[in-house]
Formats: C-alpha cells, sequence, structure tokens
C-alpha cells in the first residue's frame, strides 16, 4: 500500500463528496452474543438456558470487520490502510476508547491482488455520526460487493473498483507552498498545531495538507 496515505488524520479521498454534519445518522449495526446460564433444579440435577443479546460495536470490533472482508478477498493486512481521525495503537489501527471526533469519517486504501499490476482501491463512508458504524458500513458495503460477484457479477464488481480507483489518491502538494522554505521544522509544527482537527478552527483536510508536505520535504532532504 502506497505509504504516502496517512491512517493519521482522515486522508479523505480527493472527488468524493461529504455528508453534511446536519445529515448524518445514528448507525443500527451492533454485535451479536451468544449467553447462557446454568440453573438448578429442585432434584439438584441442572440445566442450561441461552439467548442471544447485543451490544455496540467497538472501533475494535468494526475495524476487524473490514480486515476480515477484506482478506476474503485475498488483501493483506499489511497492503492496506484504515485511515481516520481516530489516533493510533502501535499496530497502526485505529484505537478504541477515543471520544468521537468531529469528523467521524472513515476511508479504506487498498491493494487489489486479484487484478494485475494490484491497483489501488479505496472506500469512504462519512455517513454515520459514529466511526465505529462508518466503519462497520464500509465492511457490509465490502461484503455485498463480494455477493455480486459470486452471483456472476464480476464485470459490474471490476467496474465499481475501478471508480474507487479513480477518486482514490490525495491531490499532490509542493511543500514549498505550505511549510516556509526558510524553517521547514518550525513551521511545520505550527501549522500542524494550529491544523490539527481537535482545534477550533482546525479541520483534517488542512492537517494533510501540512503532513504531505512535511513528508516531502523530508523525502527532498533525505536526497540532498
Amino acid at each position: 500500500m502506497s505509504s504516502h496515505i496517512p491512517a493519521y488524520p482522515l486522508a479523505w479521498p480527493a472527488g468524493w463528496k461529504r455528508t453534511a454534519p446536519e445529515h448524518r445518522t445514528h448507525g443500527k449495526f451492533n454485535r451479536k452474543e451468544r449467553k447462557s446460564t446454568t440453573h438448578r433444579r429442585a432434584d439438584g440435577s441442572t440445566y442450561e438456558s441461552s439467548w442471544q443479546s447485543s451490544r455496540d460495536l467497538t472501533i475494535a470490533d468494526a475495524v476487524e470487520r473490514v480486515l476480515q472482508q477484506l482478506r476474503m478477498m485475498g488483501v493483506h493486512d499489511d497492503d492496506l490502510v484504515v485511515s481516520s481521525n481516530l489516533e493510533l495503537r502501535l499496530d497502526g489501527r485505529p484505537r478504541s476508547g477515543q471520544r468521537t471526533p468531529a469528523d467521524p469519517g472513515i476511508a479504506v486504501y487498498w491493494s487489489d491482488p486479484s487484478t494485475p499490476g494490484n491497483p489501488p482501491r479505496c472506500m469512504a463512508i462519512d455517513r454515520y455520526v459514529g466511526v465505529a458504524d462508518n466503519l462497520a458500513a464500509v465492511a457490509a458495503t465490502l461484503e455485498a460487493m463480494r455477493a455480486i460477484e459470486r452471483h456472476g457479477g464480476a464485470t459490474i464488481l471490476e467496474r465499481a473498483f475501478s471508480g474507487f480507483t479513480a477518486l482514490a489518491g490525495p491531490a499532490a502538494v509542493d511543500w514549498r507552498e505550505v511549510i516556509d522554505p526558510a524553517d521547514p521544522e518550525g513551521s511545520y509544527r505550527r501549522l500542524r498545531s494550529e491544523h490539527h482537527p481537535d482545534r477550533p478552527g482546525g479541520s483534517a483536510e488542512a492537517f494533510q495538507r501540512v503532513q504531505r508536505a512535511y513528508e516531502q520535504y523530508q523525502q527532498e532532504a533525505k536526497q540532498c
């Protein structure tokens, strides 16, 4: 997977329409669990009863759903990026237990091993107010698309993924247009703080632009 796509903050694909905050809804995704309990009869014998319950999805639950669907498509975990405004665990995946960010969108980027050249793919959803629900929606969409393929719709599926590819990459940026060439390090730290999504007036898009500019600056510095 291309290293220029950050897992944090959210790298929303260029050209994809955003959902206005006032139009986001609460998702109905949850996790089903089978529970049981043991009962004792008056004669001392026992029997068990079981029932199914549901609980809210955690970020870890939802990420695992996405990973499972992509694994079924032959995608390796190292060949995908789950991008969001959630801070990351040591393995680079979104960490559970955080407060919901102002922008709960999710974008999943991966390389398609089933097509020559392993073209990049992307799917992004911000319909729901919760990050876990948007992740679960990505997983549900991938599952539905795999069903299309199973029922002979491989051409339809390829056309859909081609559409994802056409819109996937974040726009290129010349770091000198973003970061002050006279003081790259200091300028980067100031702009990173100023545009952080959790700060008033900050935004994920501006933060990503600063981050990509700094990464470009670092690459050029290594070549000098």
